[in-house]
């Protein structure tokens, strides 16, 4: 594919794409969307979305150039790095596909990103890429073009070298370039308006811009030839002929506009400001050349940018803001060191230099002006010599100098100004401006040579006259006024198609304002309901009543499978069976919906692209697609059909909009609903086994002092009898051996029995605690008794924390109720207290009491002396999973579930006061539980 065609072959295109549809269009799609991509780049990349949505997953070379035509309209809007990005991976895709001449075209866009950015070392490596990747296609038309356009940078960069380049392209080209090709000739011509512009042949590089102008507009280089008419009207400018600069940056602005780049509007905008200011019009030009500069901004790294602050400094001049122009234009040469571009060195030396004078600076100035003159010479540029010279004059003018080495003339001033006359007589078609001639005139009349001044007087007034024409300062006033007219006119059509807006929105909303309402009220029947089948069943009740819906389907997005799976569908009110759609399906409308995350409404399915009936269903005509969007995440998508044509009007399809809309929120509710419930019951469990864990761990701990005690005890009395055994069959065994022996036995058995009584309570209180704890048996209990064995089987874990827990519960309180869970609500208490309560605090002491309350009542307080409960945190301390210490051995589940048992399974209530003092937890109970009628393992608490 050619880099550029001529417009006779985009207008064949254009008639051969009308009558096609579908695939058949993609031939005609891809070299008119490419071709476009300056012409029209809103409609250019509108062709290329369609033609990637047509090309096959291994037709690389075609999407990659595509993308590469997106990425140059990106380019041309400003939005560099995205553009730089889509060319970088469209380069790869062609490298790998082995389209080299497309290799050089993805090189040649990143060469004009790497422009706009400033980045020029980047431009030359990947101009001169792109050449290599021409050579390799063997494509010498591209070679011709990138050629070109290399010498134009080069000769930016280093004047010296323009014979180089003009006998190289003239060797590659003809020396007739009306022959050319007109996409060659256009960048041919562009190289040498330049290099004719930097000798100051301004009449010859003109005729160069205007041939580069028209043949860019025959091949749709847009860009391009919005630039050569810029530069026609600043060498008309050059030549102090306002009048056909002003033409030709007209022309400039107009195509600018249109397109909205923000390089090509901006730098149409900033040569006209220098126009106007050097017609004296320099309130338009200033209010020209601020606007470009905002519009330039996003591209500040560029050639243009530069330029615009070298016109701000001419600008802050004439207004004798002298710190501004200095400012300027020393951030001009700032620019230019960066750009490596010789002329911005002499305009920004010159420029300083004048402000420097007129800051009183002088010798800064006269140093400055002598370089700026210089480097002028040195790149045989002569319109900025004559500029350098001037401000030489100036600086002699306004401060005490000594004067310059072979003065002729009657002062310095006069010496310089006749300097840049004569520079100014050697460019063709130059006429010498008004003002210079009368800065000579009044040096003559300061010197008292009256009659050499009248006459230089005169002849001032003529070159007033023909570079500031009536016509000129008319066309002038006629372009500000028409700037302006354009502003307004674009800022009320802006508004009318607001207000238009407003008003078609405003008639739509009184015209569903009822069914909104009722909307409102079905949304929060639809987000009610955390059961997935309970949303699917009501959505598909409320579409059927309020829409045309032969058919209805949600369809649920599965990552792993990557595909659609139909979770609920209805056909005629019959259900339909499970279905699944890939991802990759290129004639689903519902994946469409799902990938690009919008509404998709066929009006006529027959009509479509991909019409077909699926085997036992109804052929429907309208098909409405919505995705199921929960914030960034999409989670399936909702469809609705009709057996007619036209089916969803606006009304209809906010309708499905909004529905789609609670249907996701309430989808996402229930996963998130039955997520928490997995949670819940994983951490639940876990939070029971790590109680009995320390359950286990406590009485091993309280049965190890009885039992070894016992152990020792009946290891010493085994060691005595058998001593008395061997003493009784030897030599004889005294009466006072067997009344010490029988002393030791008696003792020995009390010991004995009293660990092992020891031992075995506390096993039957562990039996007791286990039982209930893990069956919630009810039964009759005496408070007392099950507290002292509650108490005793946390005992281990409170010593080993260097605290103390006091219990006061009167004999006799018995209860019907549940002793399991009532004891694990009390060791929830005790772990609450172990864990946060007396945390950096050592001897932490516990208070457990009860006492009958009322009839048939009772109440049980536990309280400890430790740190308190944060205000802010104790309204929360009974919601599930809320914790302080998570991770740290808190599960935020013990609080919550002992309010559950409380308050449910036991029937009483539970409050709690907490201070800087400690914290107590009051619990008031019936002596008899209420009846349940299920009470077993799955009760409330677990």
């Amino acid at each position: 594919m050619d880099m550029f065609a001529v417009d006779d072959e985009v207008a064949q295109w254009e008639v051969a794409l009308l009558p096609l549809r579908g695939a058949a269009r993609l031939p005609i799609l891809l070299p008119l969307a490419w071709h476009m991509r300056q012409r029209d780049s809103a409609r250019a990349d509108k062709l290329a979305t369609e033609a990637q949505s047509l090309l096959g997953p291994n037709d690389v070379s075609g999407r990659a150039r595509m993308q590469l035509a997106r990425a140059e309209v990106q380019w041309l809007n400003g939005a560099l790095d995205a553009a730089d990005a889509q060319a970088q991976q469209a380069f790869s895709a062609l490298c790998e596909y082995g389209d080299q001449a497309g290799c050089a075209d993805a090189h040649w866009l990143q060469a004009w990103i790497a422009i706009d950015r400033g980045d020029h070392g980047r431009r030359d490596t990947e101009l001169a890429l792109a050449l290599a990747a021409a050579e390799a296609a063997g494509d010498r038309k591209r070679q011709r073009i990138i050629e070109a356009v290399t010498g134009r940078w080069e000769i930016l960069r280093n004047p010296t070298c323009a014979a180089y380049w003009t006998d190289r392209l003239i060797r590659s080209n003809g020396a007739d370039f009306r022959t050319l090709p007109a996409d060659i000739a256009t960048w041919v011509n562009d190289y040498f308006g330049i290099a004719c512009s930097q000798s100051s042949n301004f009449g010859t590089a003109a005729g160069h811009y205007i041939q580069c102008y028209e043949m860019a507009l025959e091949t749709g280089q847009l860009r391009i030839a919005i630039t050569a008419a810029t530069n026609i009207g600043e060498d008309y400018t050059n030549l102090n002929n306002h009048q056909a600069s002003l033409e030709w940056m007209q022309c400039a602005l107009d195509l600018a506009r249109p397109t909205g780049w923000p390089r090509s509007v901006g730098a149409s905008l900033m040569h006209t400001a220098d126009t106007m200011r050097r017609l004296g019009r320099i309130d338009a030009a200033e209010e020209l050349l601020r606007e470009a500069l905002e519009i330039l901004a996003p591209v500040s790294g560029a050639r243009s940018y530069a330029i615009a602050l070298q016109y701000l400094g001419d600008l802050s001049l004439d207004k004798d803001d002298y710190a501004g122009a200095l400012d300027a234009f020393t951030r001009l040469g700032a620019r230019a060191a960066a750009l490596q571009q010789a002329d911005f060195f002499t305009v920004a030396k010159r420029g300083q230099a004048h402000a420097l004078s007129c800051l009183d600076r002088p010798q800064e100035a006269l140093d400055t002006a002598h370089e700026a003159v210089r480097l002028a010479a040195e790149q045989n540029n002569v319109y900025h010599q004559i500029l350098a010279l001037r401000v030489l004059a100036i600086i002699h003018r306004r401060h005490a100098l000594p004067a310059p080495e072979g003065m002729t003339e009657l002062n310095a001033s006069l010496h310089y100004l006749h300097q840049a006359m004569a520079v100014g007589n050697t460019i063709e078609g130059y006429t010498l401006p008004g003002d210079l001639l009368d800065a000579v005139a009044h040096e003559y009349a300061q010197a008292g040579s009256y009659q050499q001044a009248y006459a230089t007087s005169l002849a001032a007034r003529a070159a007033w006259d023909k570079t500031h024409s009536e016509e000129a300062t008319n066309r002038a006033v006629a372009m500000q006024v028409h700037h302006k007219t354009e502003h307004a006119r674009a800022e009320g059509q802006h508004h009318l198609e607001l207000a238009a807006a407003e008003a078609r929105r405003a008639e739509l909303l009184l015209q569903t304002s009822a069914t909104l309402e009722h909307l409102s009220g079905i949304g929060q029947e639809i987000t009610a309901h955390l059961d997935a089948s309970a949303v699917f069943n009501v959505l598909n009740s409320h579409v059927q009543a309020l829409l045309p819906a032969h058919t209805f389907a949600i369809y649920l997005h599965d990552p792993a499978a990557a595909a659609l799976v139909r979770a609920f569908g209805l056909e005629g009110g019959i259900p339909l069976p499970t279905n699944t759609i890939p991802l990759d399906s290129r004639t689903s409308y519902s994946v469409r919906a799902l990938l690009e995350r919008r509404e998709v409404y066929v009006e006529d399915l027959s009509r479509g692209e991909h019409y077909a009936v699926t085997p036992g269903t109804c052929p429907n005509l309208s098909g409405l697609y919505v995705p199921l969007l929960a914030g960034e995440r999409t989670l399936g998508v909702m469809t609705v059909q009709s057996l007619l044509a036209c089916a969803y009007g606006e009304r209809e399809r906010l309708i499905f909009r909004t529905l789609c809309a609670y249907g996701a929120i309430a989808l996402d509710n229930a996963e998130a609903y039955r997520q928490l419930q997995n949670a819940q019951t994983q951490l639940v469990s876990q939070e029971k086994l790590a109680a009995l864990g320390s359950l286990m761990a406590g009485v091993a701990h309280e049965l190890n002092t009885p039992i070894g005690n016992s152990l020792l005890i009946a290891s010493t009395l085994q060691q005595k009898t058998a001593e008395l055994e061997t003493r009784m069959n030897g030599a004889g065994l005294r009466r006072s051996d067997l009344s010490n022996y029988i002393a030791d036995a008696r003792k020995a058995s009390e010991l004995v029995m009293r660990g092992l009584t020891s031992a075995a309570d506390l096993v039957n209180s562990f039996k007791q605690v286990a039982v209930d704890r893990t069956t919630e048996q009810r039964r009759m209990f005496n408070l007392q008794q099950v507290t002292h064995e509650i108490v005793a089987t946390m005992m281990n874990r409170i010593r080993n924390a260097n605290h103390a827990i006091e219990y006061d519960v009167p004999d006799g309180l018995a209860m019907d109720s549940y002793p399991g869970p009532f004891g694990q609500v009390i060791a929830n208490f005790i772990n609450n207290a172990l864990l946060h309560a007396f945390e950096n605090k050592p001897h932490g002491r516990m208070v457990l009491s009860a006492a009958a309350h009322g009839d048939a009542r009772v109440l049980i307080k536990f309280s400890d002396n430790g740190g308190g409960i944060a205000p802010n945190h104790l309204s929360r301390i009974f919601d599930p999973f809320f914790t302080t210490k998570l991770g740290q051995g808190g599960s935020g589940l013990g609080l919550s579930i002992s309010y559950n048992i409380v308050t449910s399974l036991l029937g009483g209530q539970i409050s709690v006061v907490s201070g800087t003092d400690g914290t107590m937890f009051t619990l008031d109970l019936p002596l008899t539980a209420p009846q349940h009628e299920d009470a077993g393992p799955a009760a409330i608490y677990h």
